[in-house]
């Protein structure tokens, strides 16, 4: 059914539209905050966990009205109030009034995450689902290639406010092409949670994703910070790298996808990335006095490793908890996700500021490294 393809590439363009700001456009834009702002290190660890603590608020809760009223409802109210949010923002008289712009745009904005994982898994059978969810999941680098190669050269010459006004256009057009590609679907005809909530296989698969999210969030919301102060590169040259983690964090996810749906098997390929950022993050730990040319690359390769695994665990959840509930089951793995986001950036940035990038980075690396060893008992699912 030619349909499903429109529904995928549908929810692939919002949620893009999405990452644009929560992946790359506000870490890169934090340069230019902090001059503004005057922040220090704290305070951008405040700033960069502010719209994941939004969405750690509201994400079951979009994923129950995604199942009770259908996909095209909740991704378009979501996104659409997330632009005004963030039209807000560009006018903030004051960082704390910035970092509740921020969270209000990310509890308005996670609705994507789950409306569009439940439209994909409604339209594709299992053959070929991991494949269309490592697609749709390429939305997050998709969008981070836009805000990391947009955001720099907006917010140089007009400042955040420009940035900003630029990523509330974005969710603006993601809220309108969900509204007019996605149907009304047939939605569900309960709210109640306990069922996803009382599964000890999802709560595992949530809890393991969200030790592979923390990696995700280091390198994302730290590699400009961290290669601007620590080596002399440029906002832009140092967006870069971000950017060309972004193109492999989209390549991975397709083959994650694909491969997964080659083994029919889920778990077994989650666990196999998992090593893998692991192993990366050593790496980067290893290079983080230089040279630079080396570590740029390794760099470049940890974030996009750090991104592979997002399809095989929406897969994962969204297939436990069956098509009626699996926007329900997305919404709890992207709760916990949220979580970690939140106590993620806090946590990087106390532990650089009290020992040193090197430590902070190899420490980073035992996050992967435990949630390998939590989806051991699943490994046969």
């Amino acid at each position: 059914m030619r349909y499903r393809w429109a529904v995928l590439a549908a929810g692939t363009i919002a949620a893009a539209c999405g990452a644009a700001l929560f992946v790359t456009g506000l870490p890169v834009l934090v340069p230019v905050l902090r001059e503004e702002h005057d922040l220090s290190l704290g305070e951008i660890g405040v700033l960069l966990a502010s719209a994941w603590a939004g969405s750690a608020l509201t994400l079951l809760l979009w994923g129950l009205a995604a199942d009770r009223f259908g996909e095209r409802l909740a991704l378009a109210a979501g996104l659409g109030i997330c632009a005004v949010c963030l039209v807000g923002a560009a006018y903030a008289p004051s960082f704390m009034a910035l970092v509740t712009l921020l969270a209000l745009a990310g509890a308005s904005g996670a609705s994507v995450n789950s409306a569009g994982g439940r439209a994909v898994m409604h339209w594709f059978g299992a053959h070929e689902r991991g494949l269309a969810l490592g697609i749709r999941q390429t939305a997050i680098p998709i969008g981070g290639l836009v805000g990391a190669l947009a955001v720099p050269p907006l917010a140089e010459a007009g400042g955040s406010r420009a940035a900003f006004l630029f990523l509330a256009g974005l969710c603006a057009s993601g809220a309108l092409i969900g509204a007019l590609v996605l149907r009304p679907g047939e939605p569900g005809r309960t709210l109640d949670a306990g069922p996803v909530l009382r599964d000890a296989r999802l709560w595992r698969i949530s809890l393991a994703s969200g030790l592979y999210v923390f990696a995700q969030v280091v390198v994302l919301g730290f590699a400009v910070v961290f290669l601007h102060d620590e080596h002399g590169l440029s906002n832009a040259a140092a967006a870069l790298v971000v950017a060309a983690s972004q193109v492999l964090g989209g390549v991975f996810r397709v083959a994650a996808g694909r491969w997964s749906d080659v083994v029919s098997a889920r778990v077994g390929p989650l666990r196999r990335v998992g090593l893998a950022i692991s192993a990366s993050f050593v790496v980067v730990a290893a290079l983080a006095g230089g040279p630079v040319a080396l570590l740029v690359i390794a760099l470049a390769l940890a974030g996009g490793l750090s991104m592979a695994w997002n399809g095989l665990s929406f897969a994962a959840v969204a297939e436990l908890a069956g098509a009626r509930r699996s926007g329900a089951a997305i919404g709890l793995q992207q709760t916990v996700l949220s979580g970690v986001g939140v106590v993620a950036p806090l946590a990087f940035a106390a532990t650089v500021s009290r020992t040193s990038w090197a430590f902070a980075l190899v420490a980073t690396a035992a996050f992967p490294l435990a949630g390998w060893l939590a989806l051991a008992p699943l490994r046969r699912e």
